[in-house]
C-alpha cells in the first residue's frame, strides 16, 4: 500500500496493484533495526511528513523495496529513525524487475535503488532458496517501517496517522502460497503489523535479520492481514541475483 489519507481514497484505488501499507500496533524501532530505510518524496506532503514507502539495506550499496513505490530514476533513501527535512539522504538510481505486472500469481512487485554510496550500516539478509515453504503456523515476523502509525475513525472516514518514524510490530503466520505470505496484524489477537507507507518494507523472520518478505499490500483500515512478497522464491531471486549475492 502506498500512502493515503482518507478511508475514500483507499477505496477508489485499493486493490491488489495498490502501493503498500505502515507499522500499527507496534512501536517506535528507534536504533533496533537501522537497515530498515524509508523513500523520501521530492517535496512534503500536506501534513508535513515526506516517506513514502519503506525497504532494506540487503548489500552496502543495495536497498530492496516495492516497484510499485516507483516516483522516478532517481529517489533519495534514508536511515533515520525519526526523519525530519533535511536529515542526511543517501541518492541512488531505481530499478524495478521488467516483469513487474500486478498479477496475483506472480506480480514481480519488487525494485532496488543503488545507491551512490555506502552508508555505514550492517545490511540484513536474504533467505534461501525455498526456504520458507514449510513454516509452521505459528512462524513470528517482525514487521518494519515508516508508515502510518494509527488509523482513526472520523467524520470523514479513516484518517491515517504519519509521523516519518520508523516503527517495529510483531505479527503471525497466516497462510503461504507460491508468492505470497499472508500474515495477522490483528490487534485481537495480539498482532501488529502494516499500514500504508510501509510498502517495500520488511517482514523478518521471527528475531532474526532475514527479511523473509516484503510489504505489498493488506487490507483496507490496516487492522486484518498483511500481505507479503516472498523473496525465497526463484522469481524473485532471479531478479535479486542482478545486484546482489545471494544464499
Amino acid at each position: 500500500m502506498r500512502r493515503l489519507v482518507l478511508l475514500v481514497t483507499v477505496l477508489g484505488v485499493l486493490g491488489f496493484a495498490a502501493p503498500a501499507a505502515a507499522i500499527t500496533y507496534g512501536t517506535a524501532d528507534g536504533t533496533g533495526h537501522p537497515n530498515v530505510g524509508g523513500l523520501v518524496a521530492a517535496q512534503a506532503y500536506s501534513d508535513g511528513t515526506w516517506i513514502y514507502c519503506s525497504g532494506t539495506l540487503i548489500a552496502p550499496k543495495v536497498f530492496l523495496t516495492a516497484a510499485h513505490c516507483a516516483e522516478g530514476d532517481r529517489v533519495r533513501v534514508t536511515f533515520d529513525p525519526a526523519y525530519q527535512d533535511g536529515d542526511k539522504v543517501y541518492a541512488g538510481t531505481w530499478h524495478a524487475d521488467p516483469l513487474y505486472n500486478g498479477a496475483q500469481s506472480d506480480p514481480h512487485d519488487i525494485a532496488v535503488v543503488v545507491l551512490d554510496t555506502a552508508p555505514r550500516i550492517t545490511p540484513a539478509k536474504l533467505p534461501a532458496a525455498g526456504s520458507l515453504s514449510n513454516l509452521p503456523s505459528t512462524q513470528q515476523f517482525t514487521s518494519v517501517g515508516y508508515g502510518a502509525h494509527e488509523v482513526t475513525n472520523s467524520p470523514g472516514g479513516h484518517q491515517y496517522l504519519y509521523d516519518d518514524v520508523r516503527m517495529v510490530a510483531t505479527g503471525t503466520l497466516n497462510s503461504i502460497n507460491p508468492a505470497w505470505l499472508r500474515i495477522s496484524m490483528n490487534p485481537s489477537t495480539g498482532n501488529g503489523g502494516t499500514c500504508y507507507g510501509d510498502s517495500g518494507g520488511p517482514n523478518f523472520l521471527g528475531s532474526s535479520d532475514v527479511v523473509a518478505a516484503t510489504t505489498i499490500t493488506g487490507d483496507a483500515i490496516c487492522r486484518s492481514t498483511n500481505v507479503d512478497y516472498r523473496l525465497d522464491t526463484a522469481s524473485a531471486r532471479d531478479f535479486l541475483a542482478g545486484y546482489v549475492t545471494l544464499p
